[in-house]
């Protein structure tokens, strides 16, 4: 053989290749083609076995993408609610501000205008307000309710 040619152009000489194809150290496969154009039925069976394999992976991955997606969506709408809600909590205690500012108002006008008689009568609505409230929160102590 002559040396001075590179390996990828020299021919093989080997004498036992009878189908006259190169093959890898002079094996042929008895059943499908030698080694170098596939391997014949053996590699078309690890192929469709890797095939089925990717297949069932990809069926898998589709899966858990549905299943991420259905939570994003159920994500995304209780997310909608719960903004639904604190804007309507938002709006009930600007309605109560509004309420109490009025009626801070309305209660000092009415310590501006009057006098002592109806500080008095607020003193009292105070003391009667946590009076009954106390009484309420001791009975219901008592229930278990």
């Amino acid at each position: 053989m002559n040396n001075s040619t590179p390996m990828h152009q020299r021919k093989n000489t080997n004498s036992g290749n009878s189908n006259g194809h190169n093959s890898m150290y002079g094996r042929n496969r008895a059943g499908g083609g030698d080694v170098e154009r596939g391997g014949g039925r053996f590699n078309d069976t690890n192929t469709n076995i890797l095939e089925q394999q990717n297949n069932e992976r990809i069926y898998e991955l589709s899966e858990q993408v549905s299943r991420l997606k259905g939570l994003t969506i159920d994500i995304g709408n209780e997310v909608r609610e719960q903004n639904s809600l604190l804007d309507q909590m938002g709006d009930g205690f600007m309605n109560t501000r509004d309420l109490l500012q009025g009626s801070l108002r309305r209660i000092g006008t009415m310590l501006e205008s009057g006098g002592s008689k109806h500080m008095c009568y607020m003193v009292g609505f105070v003391v009667f307000v946590v009076v009954f409230l106390y009484w309420v929160m001791t009975f219901k102590g008592q229930s278990g309710a």
